[in-house]
């Protein structure tokens, strides 16, 4: 089975993807990931993978018969594909050089461009989800792209207060959320030319960062070289200082949010931005979306991201002396 629901209680759309139970975990001495598999190139630097138990597809099935005028059902269009970042089955973002972060920057740049060019694509988000407590059963370093036949209802709430906040004040939502957390310090973890990495006053996660651009742009094709060079460096020394948090290889699902395909313009009060949801508050300790998140949207951060701001800090420090870019 594989199609759309539409949940009329919320008004958004469900995928329904009975292959994906087929996911198999990573076999034991194979990794089709890696060169020599003979499902990837034997020589690759970032390479595009189609995914094999896709959610989404260019040619979906009919849906089942067992829609009515309430439980309405559609195709399960759209686009899933896993993005390689790296031949080294071992290697993680943080321990790529920026050069070759840069290169995998352009791949999503250029799959945001090509899976836009669909006009039944809504929006295409790029994420990543990393380590066992975000349900990662191939270890192999890559993310995905999906490309939605309709838009999300946490990005259209999201797309919506910030052209409300527009409206209201007539400035972009994201652009005054920098101004506040640079005014105020205590929240920014890393700084660089073209990008802020902070903990916002809200963020649902101990160690939820925000990476966000500090010139007002919506999407990376927008970047400029200085710019997407800038971000390779800020993805690396951002989940390097993750690492650094508890000495061990830190778990998150990393967002990138950008402009819609298709739709709308908003480019006056959209903002690009990344968002991270690591799942732990300590070394060995998980911090669950649990009933209240998932039945009432209602987050719960067990601690005040001014306290755990400084922890960030202090790991960036550590990370940057692993580094020996500090002494």
């Amino acid at each position: 089975m594989a199609e759309l629901r539409y949940n009329p209680l919320l008004r958004d759309w469900i995928m329904v993807a009975s292959n994906r139970q087929n996911r198999p975990h990573m076999p034991k001495g194979y990794c089709p990931f890696c060169p020599g598999s003979g499902k990837v190139p034997d020589d690759y630097e970032v390479h595009v993978y189609e995914n094999d138990f896709p959610a989404l597809s260019p040619n979906p099935p009919e849906p089942d018969p067992v829609a009515t005028s309430l439980y309405k059902a559609e195709k399960s269009f759209g686009k899933c594909e896993v993005i390689l970042y790296s031949p080294d089955h071992t290697k993680t973002l943080p321990e790529l050089p920026v050069d070759h972060i840069g290169k995998l920057i352009d791949v999503w740049t250029e799959r945001f461009v090509e899976l836009a060019k669909d006009p039944k694509h809504q929006y295409v988000m790029i994420f990543e989800n990393r380590g066992e407590e975000c349900g990662v059963t191939m270890p192999h370093p890559h993310g995905q792209v999906y490309a939605y036949s309709h838009m999300p209802l946490k990005l259209k709430t999201e797309l919506e207060s910030c052209r409300l906040h527009h409206e209201e004040h007539g400035s972009c939502l994201l652009c005054d959320m920098n101004r506040d957390e640079t005014e105020f310090r205590q929240r920014i973890i890393i700084e660089n030319e073209h990008f802020l990495c902070y903990l916002p006053y809200f963020t649902d996660y101990p160690y939820g960062v925000f990476i966000v651009s500090k010139r007002h742009l919506t999407g990376l094709p927008d970047f400029t070289s200085d710019e997407k060079r800038a971000l390779a460096e800020m993805l690396k020394d951002t989940t390097g200082t993750m690492d650094q948090l508890f000495d061990k290889l830190f778990p998150y699902m990393m967002v990138m949010h950008q402009r819609p395909v298709n739709g709308d313009d908003v480019e006056a009060y959209y903002h690009f931005h990344i968002e991270f949801y690591p799942p732990l508050r300590d070394k060995d300790k998980i911090k669950w979306y649990a009933s209240s998140e998932m039945g009432a949207w209602a987050a719960a951060n067990p601690m005040a991201v001014e306290d755990t701001a400084p922890k960030m800090r202090e790991a960036y420090e550590r990370y940057l002396r692993k580094e020996g870019r500090l002494s």
